[in-house]
């Protein structure tokens, strides 16, 4: 309903239009006879400021001639003589000659009201066709337009696509590229032959990472072309990394733009841009860059479409060879075998011919007085043209190929029947053919999924040419550039790539502080330890996870390295050599007393006490295997309850002897009953007991409530993790320790109390010596274990336990087995009274 609605209006602006539809536009000018007629739309004739009213339509003859636009044309007429003379690629129809009506859509009016007459020729045709028209070709056939070809902008295809459309008329654009046109729920029946703008917004953004532009100007043509694609690179560029520093929108020239074009200018200079994209149509960039030239705008770098930035209209602009690099955008080019031949027999002809000459019906090149007017200006055939040319050589072998696949023409005659247009598109959708190297059909939204080259403007004085310097493709996207082939505008030897950018990048590490709205300005700030930039977050440093550590400055956190006392450390296997000494004279000492238990030596060291105390000792060194390796649950229950008991045991038998002999000594005559009770009634072994009950009963209650558990310590070292146990220093530790000092000190006290003892019972040096020994190995320990965490300060605790042993063993033990070994006159009970005798004597 809105379709019709919609070309009833169209229909009345014809009727009201100031120009009636001229000889062209009525089919009666460029018009050949066929079977099946296409329908062409191409710009003959510049008219910009021709048409003032709206919607009325100025005459195209009185513009300027489009030299593009002729070649277009030619370009048709050759692809249709070929395939009517079987002398193309293939013999597509054979049998069947194939028609053209052509029209100059010199402006927007024009195309809407060229597609009209197509639409107006559909509707007669359609009315006047017999009973038996869908089996048999009519008279009027090639009046019947099957499809069309054109026209060559997107801001003309619109009203043309949606008009067509409606009626499923199959249209194959050769240069409009907006990716609007893609909707098949808005233009169901729109192909083109030039790819999407989308690609060409994605080749655009590729090229500027590429080159690491972040910092640019974008600039559009005041129509759908330039306006869209402004519309989507913006959307895109930020995804990218890419802050657009400002965007300006390029009318049609005219006097009073002027004032316009100059303040676009300078916005552009305020920005301090060096990179400069510019999606617009070469008619409107036309009127732009001599502003450009005027004000003196060098050293920068164009970003070009493929309108314009091989368009001889924008390079013949005078001065233009100053505003610095231009990289352009460019359909891939492609050659048309005997296409420039074809062009040199029109202008030939062209000349043979009067302006007053008549149209010959018959005459099936040139019919139309205006086009033997435009041929005899003798265009030039440049690249650019070429390459548009192939797009609608394309175009009208597409639809060759529609129709050979409706008429059955695979058995090498087609069927002579008649074909509606909307019975193309299935076919035309399915079509895939090659010409030369290029594969030609269409995806599901009619576009063809070819890439661009990527060209560069060279100059030699004031001659232009182009350089192809690379390539994109859209599936998948790839950009390759060859960067050796582009001449920058920037002096000096290194010729290197002009930057563009706000702020230069950060170094490693250092995340981005914004200065302002755009995330391309920015100052620099290190990231601080423990933190790291993630590149997906510039602005923001990311912690580290508690197992890993990072450096100021960092990109990337790192594991932090274990600290444990492994086993099979160097300094591991000397302590467990130590270890393994310690227990063997541990070992050797118990059997040589257990041997000689009954001499005065060993009674005297305490009988059965002394294993006991050796006993205790060999738990005491055994307990620092739960040092090495990493810490295990059972390993930090018994770590340092294990030591303290079994130390403590030995540390009150010490005690209780030391405190045994100076009671005897000196204190004999002193001491009340009690003491006799207690001595014989074994005092001390409940003593000794007592103590050790006591001791254990701490360590117990201090695992059972604040039980010590494997942990790592992170807060020590940055970038470390050290194994250790929990509640190393918790207050049950601390009474423990408190424990052994209490004994520790009694032990030194009752010792050195009996300095003046006989020597066989004088242990005042030996327990000195061993205590002094001990506390000294702890107090490093200590002292160690405050300033460090490592693998050393784990070793230097499995020392001090050692050591501790060592020390009672070499103190107290060995100075005893000595005598029993090496000075047996001296294990004799008379040697012993002696020894009493004069320690009496002494004292009298």
């Amino acid at each position: 309903m809105r379709e019709t609605v919609f070309l009833s209006l169209c229909w009345l602006m014809l009727q009201v239009a100031d120009g009636h539809l001229d000889y062209i536009s009525q089919g009666q000018g460029l018009h050949l006879k066929g079977d099946f007629s296409i329908a062409g739309l191409f710009p003959l004739h510049y008219t910009d400021g021709l048409s003032a009213g709206q919607p009325a339509l100025g005459p195209c003859n009185q513009g300027n001639p489009n030299k593009h636009g002729f070649h277009l044309l030619q370009a048709m007429r050759f692809a249709v003589e070929e395939i009517n003379n079987s002398s193309g690629p293939q013999s597509l129809l054979p049998g069947v000659k194939l028609g053209y009506q052509l029209y100059d859509i010199c402006s927007v009016p024009a195309s809407i009201l060229a597609t009209l007459d197509i639409l107006e020729e559909q509707y007669h045709s359609s009315s006047t066709s017999g009973t038996d028209g869908d089996t048999e070709l009519q008279h009027n056939s090639s009046q019947t337009v099957m499809a069309v070809i054109g026209p060559d902008s997107s801001s003309k295809s619109f009203t043309p696509a949606s008009l067509l459309g409606s009626y499923l008329i199959p249209q194959i654009s050769y240069e409009a590229s907006n990716e609007r046109l893609s909707n098949k729920i808005f233009y169901p029946a729109f192909f083109r032959t030039i790819p999407s703008d989308k690609n060409q917004v994605a080749a655009m953004i590729q090229l500027l990472v590429r080159f690491n532009w972040t910092w640019i100007a974008l600039l559009g043509s005041d129509n759908s072309y330039g306006l869209q694609g402004m519309q989507s690179l913006s959307q895109q560029a930020p995804q990218h990394g890419i802050c657009i520093a400002y965007q300006g929108v390029i009318p049609s020239y005219t006097a009073d733009k002027a004032e316009v074009m100059r303040s676009m200018v300078e916005g552009i200079l305020r920005t301090k841009v060096n990179t400069i994209v510019v999606f617009s149509s070469k008619s409107k960039l036309s009127g732009f860059f001599p502003f450009v030239v005027e004000m003196k705008v060098t050293d920068k770098v164009w970003i070009g479409t493929e309108d314009w930035s091989v368009a001889t209209l924008i390079s013949e602009i005078a001065g233009i060879h100053t505003i610095g690099t231009v990289l352009g955008i460019s359909v891939k080019y492609a050659s048309i075998p005997g296409f420039q031949e074809f062009e040199r027999k029109v202008v030939e002809a062209s000349m043979q011919h009067s302006d007053t000459q008549e149209v010959v019906d018959g005459n099936a090149c040139l019919q139309s007085t205006d086009l033997y007017s435009l041929a005899k200006n003798k265009f030039s055939l440049e690249k650019y043209d070429i390459t548009s040319s192939f797009n609608v050589y394309k175009a009208v072998y597409a639809v060759a190929h529609a129709l050979h696949q409706s008429l059955g023409c695979d058995s090498g005659l087609c069927q002579r029947r008649r074909v509606y247009p909307w019975q193309l598109l299935p076919p035309l959708k399915q079509v895939k053919f090659s010409l030369g190297n290029t594969s030609v059909y269409f995806d599901m939204n009619g576009d063809p999924p070819t890439g661009y080259d990527i060209v560069t403007w060279l100059w030699r004085g004031t001659e232009w040419s182009l350089r192809v310097v690379g390539s994109f493709s859209p599936d998948p996207i790839t950009l390759r550039v060859d960067e050796e082939k582009i001449e920058w505008h920037t002096t000096g030897a290194s010729r290197s790539v002009p930057p563009s950018v706000c702020s230069p990048p950060c170094p490693r590490g250092y995340r981005k502080l914004l200065t302002g709205q755009h995330t391309c300005c920015f100052d620099c700030q290190a990231c601080p330890a423990a933190t790291y930039l993630n590149t997906s977050e510039p602005t923001e440093c990311q912690p580290c996870l508690p197992e890993q550590w990072a450096p100021p400055s960092s990109e990337q956190c790192l594991n932090r390295a274990v600290l444990l006392l492994a086993w099979d450390a160097p300094l591991s296997i000397a302590l467990l050599v130590f270890l393994a000494s310690c227990l063997f004279i541990t070992f050797s000492s118990a059997i040589i007393l257990l041997l000689n238990l009954n001499t005065p030596v060993a009674k005297s060291a305490g009988g059965r006490t002394c294993l006991l105390m050796l006993a205790a000792l060999t738990a005491a060194a055994m307990s620092s295997l739960c040092h090495f390796g990493q810490p295990s649950p059972l390993a930090c229950i018994l770590k340092q309850p294990l030591f303290i008991f079994s130390f403590s045991v030995c540390l009150a038998c010490i005690t209780v002897r030391s405190l045994q002999v100076i009671c005897i000594f000196k204190f004999a005559s002193k001491l009340p009953p009690a003491y006799d009770k207690w001595a014989k009634k074994h005092g001390p072994e409940l003593t000794i007991f007592l103590v050790s009950v006591i001791i254990l009963l701490i360590s117990v209650l201090r695992v059972a409530f604040n039980p010590p558990q494997p942990s790592h310590d992170l807060n020590f070292y940055k970038d470390s993790i050290v194994l250790e146990c929990s509640n190393t220093l918790s207050p049950g530790a601390g009474l423990e320790l408190a424990c052994v000092s209490l004994l520790s000190l009694l032990c030194f006290s009752f010792s050195y109390m009996g300095k003046d003892l006989p020597a066989n019972y004088n242990e005042a040096k030996s327990v000195t010596f061993s205590l002094m020994v001990y506390m000294i190995s702890w107090m490093s320990f200590f002292t160690v274990y405050l300033i460090s965490r490592g693998p050393f300060t784990m070793a230097a605790r499995v020392f001090a336990t050692l050591f501790s042993v060592l020390a009672f063993l070499g103190g107290y033990f060995l100075p005893k087995i000595y005598i029993i070994v090496l000075r047996p006159q001296m294990n004799t009970t008379a040697h012993f009274q002696n020894c009493i005798q004069m320690y009496t004597m002494s004292k009298q």
